[in-house]
């Protein structure tokens, strides 16, 4: 096999709303893991939580303003435009049958790896995209069952490893780890509080202008 492209990254999720810590935990994996860079891929139907209030259209647009002028981020809307459940491996397999020699680096915070063995066909993904897994500094998690078996089987210890493979491995990565989450972004806004500096000023922008997340007043007055 000869030279591969460099790495892309695959981030995805509701983004209900995108805020700063996906995107600084994006900008460190773009920059540290040496990526051509990182897909925004928000969800049409989130197989493990709750609908996503802003609609698909929305959080594309909310995504984008966020991403604006910023190299190496890209946002990708393949699941909103997909029927049914957004299941990665559906995804993978797309992206893989696109591009068959490319690195792919599937990005999944520590509570999302956990619960990687409840996915559908999660056996399938590390043949199709390496995995990166972020967890908080000085902070290390052990693994049992199945998943502790394909850490010891599949880890990577060097980051070199994530572009000398299209896919297989699993590597665990610490980034700055803000302690912010979309649902507390919401119920923020849906009492009336202003989200600066929690999302870019763009999404805060478009958050006001289309008070997607507003509670009605009567509603408010009785919470």
């Amino acid at each position: 096999m000869g030279l591969l492209p460099a790495p892309v990254g695959l981030l995805g999720g509701s983004f209900d709303p995108v805020h700063v810590g996906h995107l600084r935990t994006a900008w460190e994996l773009l920059t540290g893991l040496g990526l051509a860079e990182v897909r925004f891929i928000p969800s049409r139907v989130p197989p493990h939580r709750a609908p996503a209030i802003a609609p698909g259209a929305l959080r594309l647009q909310m995504l984008e303003a966020a991403i604006a002028g910023q190299p190496g981020f890209v946002v990708d809307d393949c699941e909103l435009r997909r029927e049914g459940p957004s299941y990665t491996v559906d995804t993978l397999v797309a992206l893989r049958a696109s591009q068959p020699q490319r690195p792919l680096v599937l990005i999944l915070g520590m509570d999302a790896f956990l619960g990687l063995p409840a996915w559908h066909r999660w056996r399938e993904i590390p043949d199709l995209a390496h995995i990166v897994v972020v967890q908080r500094p000085g902070w290390t998690q052990q693994f049992d069952g199945e998943l502790g078996q394909l850490c010891a089987d599949r880890q990577l210890h060097e980051v070199a490893a994530l572009g000398a493979a299209p896919a297989g491995g699993i590597l665990l990565r610490q980034v700055t780890r803000l302690e912010i989450a979309s649902s507390s972004i919401r119920d923020l806004a849906a009492a009336g509080g202003d989200p600066r500096f929690l999302v870019p000023d763009s999404v805060r922008e478009l958050m006001q202008t289309n008070r997607i997340y507003l509670r009605p007043k009567e509603v408010q007055s009785r919470a």
